[in-house]
C-alpha cells in the first residue's frame, strides 16, 4: 500500500468556482399543479439554469467545483460548455456544511472537547472521539469514558481540525477535468433544476357601467431551493410541457443539531422554601422611568409634525408580448431581478383598460331528477382580441373581480382561468345567482328513444339577463343559426326583468 502522503500527492488539485459573472434563469410551471397554489414547502416545476463562471485551471487534472448552484440541480442534465479538453466526470454533492453535518462527517474521528469552569474561567480541553451523532444527541467517548454532548453543566463546544472536503456551504457540482495547459477560461454551466415554480394571477376592476374592465397581470415566481441567484435574466414558460417522471433527488440535510440529555436530578432535590426570594422592586427608580417616559412625550408633542412621505416609485413596465416556443409561449422579463432563496416574487405581466366584457347568466343543462330551481353562475365574458383591449396570450392563473360601489372597492368574485390564446373566449365564473334560476321538466316520449325537455328560466332582477345555456345532447329537430360548442348546442336567450322564458326541447337519444 501507499503511505497516505503518497496518496495525498495523487490526488487531484482542487478548483473553486463560489461566484457567477452572469445567471438567466428560466422557470417552468408544475406539470401536475393544474390551477393550485404553488407549494410553499417545495414547488413542483422546474427551472433550466444558465451560469457564467470563470474559472482559472492548472495543466493537467483537477477537480472543479462549482459551487453555489440550486439546490435541486439534476446532474444527469449538467452540461459544462467553454472547458478545453471536455469533462471526465461529474459528481453531485448534497452534503452541506452544518452543525450537524459536521458531527456526520466526524462520526468515528478525533475531535477536542473545550468546557469553561463557571466559577474560575479555566479552559479546559481534552480529546474525544464522537461515538454517535447527529440524530438523537451526541455521544462522545473520552478518557473518563462515554458522556452526551452539552450534559455536563459547563460551556463546552468541539473542536474541529478542519472542514472536510466533501462538505460545503452551498450546493456543489463537482467535475473531473483536464487541460493540457495553465489557463483561465470562460464556462458557461447549463442544467435543470427542480424546487422552482411561477403561476399567474390577475386583478379585474370592472367599471360602473359593466361593460368594461381594466385587468392587472401578475406573474409569481418561487424559488424554495437555499440558493439564491442575484441580478438574473428570468424568464417563464406558459403552456403545458411533457416531462417525464423522475424520482426526487435527496436533499440537502441542514437540520439543527440537537443535544439531549438524560436526567439527572428530581424535583424534590431543590424545594420551592429554598429557592432565593424575589428581589424587590426600587420604587423611586419606577418613578423616575415614569418621569422620563412623561417628558419625552411631551417633548414629541412640541415636536414639528413629519413632512410627508414622498410618492411610490411607478410599477416596472410589464414584460412584451411572449415569443412562440413551440406549441408553448417564452415571457421574458425586460429587466434584471433576484431570485432569493426560500422566496417568492411578483413581477408585472400586463396591464390593459378597457376590456371589452359582457355579463351572462350560465350553466350546462342536466336532470336532477327533482324538479326544483337551480341557480345560474354569474359570468363575466371578454374576447382575447385586440379590438376588445386584449389580443395576446394568457397564462393560467386565478383572477380576483372588484366592483366600486359608491366610493368603496369590494371584491364580487374570484376565478379561475386556464391558458388562453390569441382570439380564444375568456370566461369569469364568479359565482351562483340565486335571482336568476332555470327549472326543468323531463317527459318520456311514446318512442323510447325521445325524450321531452322543458325548461323554465326565471329572472327576479330589476333588468334584463342574457342567459347561456349548453344542450349536451343531440336536437330533434336540430336548431337552426345555434352555436355548436364541441358536442353540445350554445341556447342564447335574453330574459326580461322580472319575468320569464320557457322552452321546449326533444331529445334524440340515438344522437342521430
Amino acid at each position: 500500500m501507499l503511505p497516505a502522503a503518497a496518496r495525498a500527492q495523487d490526488a487531484p488539485p482542487v478548483v473553486v468556482s463560489s461566484a457567477t459573472e452572469d445567471v438567466a434563469v428560466t422557470v417552468y410551471r408544475a406539470p401536475d399543479r393544474g390551477r393550485g397554489a404553488i407549494d410553499p414547502r417545495w414547488p413542483r416545476g422546474f427551472a433550466f439554469i444558465t451560469e457564467t463562471r470563470r474559472v482559472t485551471l492548472p495543466a493537467g487534472t483537477a477537480v472543479l467545483r462549482f459551487e453555489g448552484v440550486a439546490e435541486g440541480l439534476m446532474p444527469e442534465t449538467a452540461v459544462v460548455s467553454g472547458l478545453p479538453d471536455g469533462v471526465v466526470e461529474k459528481n453531485r454533492d448534497a452534503r452541506l456544511l452544518s452543525p450537524a453535518g459536521l458531527v456526520d462527517a466526524y462520526l468515528k474521528r478525533r475531535v477536542t472537547l473545550r468546557r469553561t469552569n463557571i466559577k474560575t474561567g479555566r479552559v479546559v480541553e481534552q480529546q474525544a472521539v464522537i461515538q454517535a451523532g447527529p440524530g438523537g444527541g451526541v455521544l462522545l467517548e473520552t478518557d473518563s469514558g462515554f458522556e452526551a454532548l452539552g450534559c455536563s453543566g459547563l460551556p463546552e463546544r468541539m473542536l474541529y481540525r478542519g472542514v472536510p472536503k466533501d462538505l460545503s456551504a452551498k450546493p456543489t457540482l463537482s467535475v473531473l477535468v483536464e487541460s493540457a495547459a495553465p489557463r483561465t477560461v470562460t464556462v458557461q454551466l447549463l442544467y435543470l433544476a427542480e424546487g422552482f415554480d411561477w403561476a399567474a394571477n390577475y386583478v379585474a376592476e370592472r367599471a360602473a357601467d359593466g361593460t368594461t374592465l381594466g385587468l392587472t397581470g401578475w406573474i409569481t415566481v418561487a424559488n424554495g431551493g437555499v440558493t439564491s441567484f442575484p441580478g438574473a435574466q428570468l424568464n417563464v414558460i406558459a403552456g403545458r410541457l411533457n416531462k417525464v417522471y423522475s424520482p426526487p433527488l435527496p436533499r440537502a440535510n441542514v437540520a439543527p443539531l440537537v443535544l439531549k440529555c438524560w436526567p439527572m436530578d428530581i424535583t424534590s432535590t431543590h424545594p420551592l422554601w429554598e429557592l432565593p426570594p424575589i428581589i424587590e422592586s426600587d420604587d423611586a427608580l419606577y418613578d423616575a422611568r415614569e418621569e422620563v417616559v412623561v417628558t419625552g412625550a411631551r417633548m414629541s408633542m412640541m415636536r414639528a409634525p413629519a413632512p410627508a412621505a414622498p410618492p411610490p416609485p411607478p410599477p416596472p413596465p410589464p414584460p412584451p408580448p411572449p415569443e412562440d416556443l413551440g406549441d408553448l409561449k417564452f415571457y421574458r422579463i425586460p429587466f434584471r431581478v433576484d431570485v432569493s432563496a426560500k422566496g417568492q416574487k411578483q413581477l408585472a405581466l400586463l396591464a390593459r383598460a378597457g376590456v371589452a366584457v359582457e355579463q351572462l347568466y350560465a350553466a350546462t343543462l342536466h336532470n336532477f331528477g327533482d324538479g326544483r330551481p337551480q341557480p345560474l353562475t354569474m359570468r363575466l365574458r371578454a374576447q382575447n382580441r385586440e379590438a376588445d383591449g386584449l389580443g395576446l396570450a394568457l397564462p393560467a392563473g386565478a383572477a380576483m373581480i372588484f366592483e366600486t360601489i359608491g366610493e368603496r372597492r369590494l371584491l364580487v368574485g374570484e376565478a379561475q382561468i386556464g391558458d388562453k390564446a390569441k382570439d380564444e373566449r375568456i370566461d369569469y365564473d364568479i359565482g351562483n345567482s340565486p335571482a336568476v334560476q332555470y327549472r326543468v321538466t323531463v317527459r318520456q316520449d311514446e318512442n323510447p328513444d325521445y325524450r321531452t325537455w322543458q325548461v323554465l328560466l326565471t329572472n327576479a332582477r330589476p333588468f334584463d339577463a342574457e342567459v347561456e345555456m349548453l344542450i349536451p345532447f343531440a336536437i330533434d329537430p336540430p336548431p337552426e343559426a345555434w352555436e355548436r360548442r364541441g358536442n353540445a348546442w350554445v341556447w342564447r336567450v335574453r330574459v326580461p326583468a322580472n319575468d320569464r322564458v320557457e322552452q321546449m326541447f326533444r331529445e334524440n337519444r340515438k344522437g342521430g
